[in-house]
C-alpha cells in the first residue's frame, strides 16, 4: 500500500529524529548526579577558593552538588588536559584562569591542548589584582626601597610561586622583567603553600594575589608594598598603586573562568552558564568575592561568548610578554 506523500514525509522526518531523542532527553534532564569541578591547583589557593565560593550557589540552582576536586601539576596544565579528554556530558567541568588558558601555549611548546579550541566556555567567575609582597623580615619599607633592594641583592633573593604557568609565576616573571632581575624561583603546589613559606621566611617575596595577600597583611604576617592596578584596592586602601609608588609599567589583572569539554551540548552549557550567572548575582557570593579584593564581571562580561573572546585576546596579549620575560 502506498502512503500519501505528506504522511510519508512526516513519518520519515520522525524516524530521522529518533537517534536524537535520547540526547534531547538527557540535556533536558541534566543534571541527574553530582558534577565534578576540577581545580588545577592544590587546595587553599585563590583559584580553589573561587571554585568553592561559586560551587555552593550553583549546586542549589542545578539541584546537584558540584564536587570540587584538586588536581595539581604542571602549572595547571595536567588538570586542563584531563578536562579536554573528559566526556562532554556536563558532569566534568573546570575552573581555569589566565595561566591555564592564555599563557600556557607560550610556556609549553608541546602543550597537549588548544585553549581557544578544545573547550566550551561557561563564563568568567572573577577578576583579580596582584600585590607586590614580601616576608615581614625583608628590610624594605615601601616599593621604592624594595626596587633598590631587589636590584642590589637579586642573586641572593628568591621568589615563591604556585608552579610554572600559574598566575603567581606569570605575574612574578612580569615583575622581575620590569625590575631587570632574575632571582631564584621557588615552586610550590599552591599559592597558599608559597605564601606560608614566605611567612616562615623561606621565601623572600612574590606577586601575591589579593585573595591571599589581604588577610595575611591584615594579620601582620607579611609586607605589602603596592597593588599592580590603576586604582587602590578597596580592601587595602592604604596601600598605594604601583603607579603611585614608582613602578607604573607593572599593572596586571588576572581572571578565573569555568570551562567544559568541547562538544558539550548547548542546552547543558546554557544550564551551567545560567547557574553561574545566578551565583554571581547572589549577595553572599558577591560579598565573599569582594572581601577577597577581587571583582565580579559585569553582565556584559559574563557568559560563554565573552569568555571565548577573552581567551583569544589574552593569548594574543600574553604570548609576547611571556616570551620576552623568559628569554
Amino acid at each position: 500500500m502506498k502512503l500519501p506523500r505528506r504522511k510519508f514525509l512526516h513519518l520519515a522526518t520522525g524516524a530521522a529524529a529518533l537517534p536524537f531523542a535520547p540526547y534531547v532527553a538527557r540535556a533536558q534532564a541534566y543534571p541527574t548526579r553530582p558534577i565534578t569541578l576540577i581545580v588545577p591547583f592544590g587546595a587553599g589557593g585563590p583559584t580553589d577558593v573561587f571554585a568553592r565560593i561559586v560551587a555552593e550557589p550553583m549546586s542549589r540552582t542545578l539541584g546537584q552538588r558540584l564536587v570540587v576536586e584538586n588536581v595539581a601539576g604542571a602549572g595547571g596544565t595536567t588538570a586542563t588536559t584531563r578536562l579536554m579528554r573528559a566526556k562532554p556530558d556536563g558532569y566534568t567541568i573546570q575552573i581555569g584562569h589566565t595561566g591555564t588558558h592564555a599563557t600556557a601555549p607560550a610556556f609549553y611548546p608541546n602543550l597537549g591542548y588548544r585553549p581557544e579550541a578544545d573547550f566550551a566556555p561557561i563564563g568568567v567567575v572573577a577578576l583579580s589584582g596582584y600585590f607586590v609582597v614580601s616576608n615581614k623580615d625583608l628590610p624594605p619599607k615601601n616599593l621604592a626601597e624594595f626596587i633598590l633592594y631587589a636590584k642590589a641583592n637579586s642573586k641572593k633573593l628568591n621568589m615563591g610561586h604556585a608552579g610554572v604557568g600559574s598566575n603567581t609565576y606569570l605575574v612574578g616573571l612580569l615583575l622581575n622583567n620590569f625590575l631587570g632581575i632574575k632571582p631564584a624561583m621557588v615552586p610550590f603546589n599552591s599559592t597558599l603553600q608559597a605564601v606560608t613559606a614566605m611567612i616562615a621566611g623561606h621565601v623572600d617575596y612574590m606577586a601575591g594575589p589579593t585573595a591571599e595577600a589581604i588577610p595575611q597583611f591584615q594579620g601582620g604576617t607579611i609586607k605589602v608594598f603596592a597593588v599592580a592596578s590603576p586604582e587602590r584596592s578597596p580592601a587595602l586602601s592604604q596601600i598605594p598603586t604601583t603607579r603611585e609608588a614608582g613602578l607604573p609599567e607593572f599593572q596586571v589583572q588576572t581572571w578565573n573562568g569555568l570551562f567544559a569539554p568541547k562538544d558539550t551540548p548547548k542546552p547543558i552549557l546554557d544550564k551551567l552558564t545560567g547557574a553561574l550567572d545566578q551565583a554571581l548575582d547572589d549577595a553572599t557570593t558577591r560579598n565573599r568575592i569582594f572581601e577577597l579584593g577581587s571583582d565580579i564581571p559585569s553582565k556584559t562580561e559574563r557568559g560563554q561568548a565573552p569568555l571565548a573572546a577573552l581567551v583569544k585576546s589574552e593569548i594574543s596579549r600574553w604570548t609576547p610578554i611571556v616570551k620576552a620575560a623568559t628569554n
